[in-house]
């Protein structure tokens, strides 16, 4: 509650209000401090002095978040203390199920309710491997033991209440984590892919749930937010969309080299979407991301008109990513470029829906994409910058689908003029010289679009790259950060839009009259369209 107050604790609890300049004792001696029972390990031959095994020490620490004046402390030699008037008295509120010399590893405060809180102890040291984790709900003048589901032998080090779901308690221990959803009534495991390891503490920052384990490194389950609204009414559901976390608007990483070895790996950057299907359904599932107006973004399906639009759906809890950008500009096969992609604009912060439709049923939920705060951009800014990219986008997908309409058209001349080629005579000679001439001016439409002689990702070094790869190269530079576009990327895009509209009309001339003039010259010499030998 205040910065400045801190606790730290030995044999005794000691409490500051001036970050650490002075400390003062808040508490008398909370341990057993029994000498006749504690003594050197080894005996008097092998006589250990680190004082490890003496016990006698305040293991656990935890100022109440609620209350300023409420402090519970654990020892190491098993007794839990609490005090509700900033240490001046304290009560020995010890478990009575809780056997004596337990180590109290753990006091958790509910963050939902004053009076609760979960301890968690361990005895292994004395060969006791059991679980003892217990509850109060009133400041423990009554506990609970709860650990039904745990394994008998595996001991609990750590017990952690979620602070977006009162009763949400997340357990680790000696070999991996377990989930209660029924404030610890029960107890099931939330493994997952955490190695088996000893965890010595668990905790729950920004709706994810970070594991602190023993040797095996730091472990981090990414976004709760379906365990805060998973129930037993959407267990037995047929379909359920969980509600998507809010997510920060980030830039993408990037660069040469990949992920270094030893670093961990950041979730995914977009919209985590998380729908379950208890079985796979014959209908399409469709995915659908729309604004605030409801307008369509982008949409995903188990039966996509192409691959980039493909949702893998399978029995069970499915996952999907949207990486927040609207609609990619159209490829076609073979398509190389350099220094630019065809990756659309990144959604602007503010408010969004995704809609799951399964056949004839639909359920839609709402999230917001955040502004990054490190970002000095104004929403005018950034709206600006989106517009633009938004337009570089679409003559990019004019310039593309341009190139895919050329070679269509070339493949159906060539296709014609090799028959007539076939037939011979004046009339397959005519027909052969039409068809190269139309050709002709589809290939030089095409070379100004495109840099036709590219074959490998490296071949744009040697081949100077055309109007297409202009724009997308002009893409990356409006795009790569969160600001307002300079004046040089307008006049650029400006400059490169109207030698595209050049090379486009005269496209739009070849198919107004030419390609209709070569039909009738076909049509007119009469060539078959199967030419049987």
């Amino acid at each position: 509650q205040d910065p400045n107050v801190l606790y730290a604790a030995g044999n005794v609890v000691f409490r500051t209000t001036n970050d650490g300049e002075r400390w003062q004792v808040v508490s008398g001696d909370l341990t057993r401090n029994d000498k006749t029972k504690q003594g050197p390990s080894g005996g008097p031959i092998t006589k250990d002095n680190t004082s490890v095994e003496y016990y006698g020490t305040i293991f656990a620490l935890a100022p109440s978040p609620h209350d300023s004046g409420t402090i519970w402390a654990g020892s190491d030699d098993g007794l839990v203390h609490v005090t509700r008037d900033g240490g001046r008295t304290w009560a020995n509120v010890t478990p009575r199920d809780l056997p004596e010399w337990s180590l109290i590893s753990i006091i958790e405060v509910s963050p939902h309710d004053p009076a609760t809180a979960y301890v968690a102890a361990t005895r292994y040291k004395l060969d006791d491997f059991r679980p003892y984790v217990f509850r109060t709900n009133d400041y423990g003048r009554s506990w609970r033991r709860i650990t039904t589901g745990i394994p008998p032998t595996h001991f609990i080090r750590v017990v952690r209440e979620d602070p977006a779901r009162r009763g949400l308690l997340y357990a680790g221990g000696e070999f991996g984590v377990y989930v209660s959803f029924d404030d610890g009534t029960s107890w099931q495991s939330l493994q997952r892919n955490l190695p088996v390891a000893p965890v010595h503490d668990l905790a729950v920052r920004d709706h994810d749930l970070v594991a602190a384990t023993h040797g095996r490194s730091f472990w981090v389950l990414d976004d709760l937010t379906p365990l805060h609204q998973l129930s037993a009414e959407v267990v037995r559901r047929e379909r359920h969309l969980f509600g998507p976390r809010d997510v920060w608007r980030l830039q993408g990483g990037g660069g040469f080299g990949g992920r270094a070895p030893g670093v961990g790996q950041n979730p995914p950057n977009g919209a985590v979407v998380r729908f379950y299907l208890r079985a796979l359904p014959d209908s399409e599932v469709r995915l659908e991301f729309l604004d605030a107006q409801d307008s369509l973004i982008r949409a995903f399906s188990s039966r996509p008109a192409v691959p980039s639009d493909s949702l893998r759906v399978e029995a069970g809890v499915n996952r999907f990513v949207w990486n927040l950008r609207h609609a990619d500009a159209s490829r076609f096969p073979g398509m190389i470029l350099w220094g630019g992609g065809t990756q659309g604009p990144v959604a602007l912060p503010g408010r969004y829906r995704v809609r799951l439709t399964v056949g004839g049923w639909s359920e839609t939920r709402e999230f917001a994409v955040l502004k990054d705060p490190r970002v000095t951009a104004t929403d005018a800014d950034l709206r600006q910058q989106f517009d633009l990219l938004r337009a570089i986008r679409d003559r990019v997908t004019a310039a593309n689908d341009a190139v895919r309409r050329i070679r269509e058209v070339r493949e159906e001349v060539t296709a014609s003029a090799a028959r007539a080629r076939r037939v011979g005579g004046e009339a397959g000679r005519a027909i052969a010289r039409a068809a190269d001439s139309l050709n002709v001016q589809l290939t030089v439409v095409e070379e100004a679009i495109y840099q036709t002689k590219n074959r490998s990702s490296q071949d744009p070094l040697n081949y100077p790259i055309r109007l297409n790869n202009k724009l997308a190269a002009l893409t990356n530079v409006v795009g790569d950060a969160d600001a307002r576009p300079t004046e040089q990327a307008r006049q650029l895009f400006a400059e490169l839009s109207a030698a595209l509209q050049v090379e486009l009309d005269r496209l739009q001339a070849v198919l107004d009259t030419g390609v209709p003039a070569f039909n009738r010259l076909v049509k007119d010499q009469d060539v078959p369209a199967i030419i049987l030998r």
